[in-house]
């Protein structure tokens, strides 16, 4: 690996409305070099990023690629210089296929009248699909796929750029375990093929395994960097937040009233013939466990009347809850707070204080108008009591980092005193301080009395944050783990369909 810098952004300055987002950051990158970029939500990194990647203009500093000062006016120019941006949030288009999203752009024709040579871009997007070990055909519908395959489509589209800097923006923040190990695997492969990786995760473990050296953001600012034998999982917290990552899980305090919360046979559109009955107590956090694509978020959506095809008895506190709607949860106080938190849990366009009013604007109504009063005084309440970061709850929530924009969501249904939370991966692509923060708040919520349902792929977060998990395969609970017996090894057994002597039935009567 060479040593001189491939890339270098020095003084990089960005400043938003009541915000100064990066001040005077740099960072080098070597040819080859897999460098991990760490810090706490609304650190800067993603910020960052988007000025390497043209999405935003630098108010000062320069970038330099090959020893050169360039200018990076759009992503068109970060492109040309071998630039290529794998984002968090999934940035492809459902109605087209594979193949059309890894070339969207970049359409290769033929005869003159310059029509797409369809046959060509099928046969070139194949390589990238084998080489991820994505098992699909390039001319699926994008819309069949799911979330983790969806996110191994944007990879594609970057490896089919021939980038010479790969930006990895939470790469796996919906991936599964062997899909996370093989995209590790090509990081690898990368870095040895002289391409560079600036990789931006929450998951240490990841970064320990594959990075050369860490770079950490700490309110914009540089916090300092590890070089590989350094890299360890305490001396990143320590540099991100300046705490010990032990004190972040907290042990369940809370009196247990149980089968508060009964599911009984219920079913979603995309396991019609599989049927989910389980029994949740107040006061506990009951996980969910399972390999992507086992049904979880679906059973989820057809709870709170999301899914129309859905159906399934439920009871809350002995009475029977009849659903048919969103609407019919939102009064019964069940709630839930989705994993797509831009696309289905914030209108991004709207402010802090709007969003956390939406499902109450009733509250707030006199004769079909609104009092901005009330409305923003509830959400100055949520700000506090979360410790949102945001100059103000007029601020866009599209401003804000994704641990602030998780913790709107949140606000929104806090503030209607819930007696059912579901959260489904309540910490994807937030920092260890956010999550710690999140799950000191749904402990918090479970000694108020609360039923809190947590969908988690993060096995850590699985296994220190619930009181018991049950697991799912393919739309059925194959059972459920009393605390004592959560282990990686009995979550995973259960995932894969197989039966354990130490799983429970999922409830009782």
């Amino acid at each position: 690996m060479s040593t001189s810098p491939l890339l270098e952004m020095r003084g990089i300055g960005k400043r938003f409305p009541g915000v100064v987002a990066l001040d005077n950051v740099s960072i080098q990158v070597g040819a080859g070099e897999v460098v991990a970029l760490c810090g706490e939500n609304g650190a800067g990194k993603s910020t960052l990023m988007k000025i390497l990647g043209g999405v935003y203009q630098p108010d000062a500093g320069e970038i330099l690629v090959d020893g050169q000062p360039v200018k990076i006016s759009n992503v068109n120019d970060a492109m040309r210089l071998g630039i290529a941006f794998i984002h968090q949030e999934l940035n492809v288009l459902d109605n087209l296929d594979v193949a059309a999203n890894v070339f969207l752009g970049r359409e290769p024709v033929k005869g003159p009248f310059r029509l797409i040579d369809r046959k060509r871009i099928y046969a070139d997007t194949e390589p990238y699909l084998k080489r991820l070990g994505l098992n699909v055909s390039s001319n699926t519908p994008l819309s069949r796929l799911s979330i983790a395959q969806k996110q191994m489509v944007e990879i594609a589209k970057a490896l089919s750029l021939n980038a010479r800097i790969i930006i990895m923006d939470e790469p796996t923040s919906s991936l599964t375990l062997s899909e996370t190990n093989r995209l590790l695997e090509l990081v690898c492969e990368l870095s040895a093929q002289k391409v560079s990786v600036i990789y931006i995760s929450h998951r240490l473990g990841e970064i320990e395994h594959c990075a050369d050296r860490v770079v950490v953001l700490r309110d914009g600012k540089n916090a300092g960097q590890l070089s590989h034998d350094e890299i360890a999982h305490d001396r990143i917290v320590s540099l991100m937040v300046g705490r010990d990552i032990k004190s972040f899980y907290v042990e369940s305090q809370a009196a247990r009233t149980a089968g508060f919360f009964k599911v009984r046979n219920a079913c979603s559109s995309r396991y019609p013939g599989k049927q989910v009955s389980f029994d949740a107590g107040r006061g506990e956090i009951l996980g969910f466990a399972g390999l992507v694509g086992a049904g979880r978020s679906e059973i989820a959506k057809a709870i709170v009347g999301l899914d129309p095809h859905g159906r399934g008895e439920v009871t809350l506190g002995g009475e029977p809850a009849k659903i048919g709607a969103a609407r019919d949860a939102i009064n019964r106080g069940i709630y839930l707070v989705p994993e797509d938190r831009r696309g289905e849990g914030l209108i991004t366009r709207m402010s802090v204080s709007e969003n956390i009013s939406l499902p109450s604007l009733r509250r707030f109504a006199s004769f079909g108008l609104i009092r901005k009063g009330g409305e923003r005084k509830q959400a100055d309440e949520q700000i506090k009591s979360l410790g949102i970061k945001t100059p103000g709850a007029g601020a866009l929530v599209l401003n804000l980092s994704g641990g602030n924009q998780q913790k709107v969501v949140l606000g929104k249904w806090l503030a209607m005193n819930p007696k059912v939370m579901i959260l489904d991966e309540p910490t994807r692509g937030i920092d260890v301080g956010a999550k710690a923060e999140i799950y000191r708040l749904m402990r918090a919520l479970a000694a108020q009395g609360a039923v809190i349902l947590m969908i988690s792929s993060d096995m850590e977060e699985i296994l220190h944050v619930s009181d018991r998990v049950a697991v799912m395969h393919e739309g059925e609970i194959t059972g459920v783990l009393e605390r004592a017996d959560c282990t990686e090894e009995n979550i995973m057994q259960l995932a894969v369909g197989k039966r354990i002597p130490a799983a429970k039935p999922a409830f009782l009567n």
